[in-house]
């Protein structure tokens, strides 16, 4: 009686623990929505000719490409091949630290070409600041699966923190979907 007690409260747990993840990628769709909405209204189509193309789809390649690589690190965990989720999720360590290289190396190009003061200066580093942001916040959640698995705190079986962590990562690059051709592709 009490393991199927215990079954369905780690049931209901997963559930929770899901709904909450959803609630909160539902908020901070919010987020960037508005960014979203405030580059188009405030811009309209006109984005800056000498903006760098090839800066643009470099880091937006390697932001997809980790995104295969965590979903290979949740496949391989669920499957209970632990050494195989932890390459997948250095893998995708090393893409978004590249990705965050990237942005920095756009940004001081950027910084000369058009300064946050203007118009799409400003929108155009609060919407990449933003994204950033929460790269940085996926990557720390990455180190902190890998040192969990390090320490041996992560049971095969049980995959939660690495679903959560890749729900989250999806989602930082389906945003990047969007801003992408808000930012380079639109003129």
């Amino acid at each position: 009686m009490s393991s199927h007690v215990q079954v369905a409260s780690d049931y209901s747990r997963r559930y929770i623990n899901r709904l909450g993840l959803w609630f909160f990628i539902i908020s901070e769709s919010t987020v960037f929505a508005a960014l979203l909405w405030a580059r188009l209204y405030l811009q309209g189509a006109m984005r800056p000719q000498h903006l760098n193309q090839t800066i643009g789809l470099a880091i937006t390649s390697l932001l997809l490409l980790s995104s295969l690589t965590a979903y290979r690190a949740e496949a391989a965990h669920a499957a209970g091949r632990g050494l195989v989720r932890r390459r997948w999720l250095l893998m995708t360590l090393g893409l978004g630290l590249v990705f965050l290289a990237g942005v920095g190396v756009e940004w001081r190009e950027a910084f000369q070409l058009f300064p946050p003061e203007g118009g799409f200066g400003s929108i155009f580093f609060i919407m990449t600041g933003m994204h950033a942001f929460h790269v940085l916040t996926g990557l720390l959640m990455i180190g902190l699966l890998l040192l969990s698995q390090r320490r041996g705190r992560m049971a095969e079986p049980e995959h939660w923190g690495t679903e959560a962590v890749v729900k989250y990562w999806h989602f930082i690059d389906v945003v990047w979907v969007f801003f992408y051709p808000a930012i380079y592709l639109i003129s």
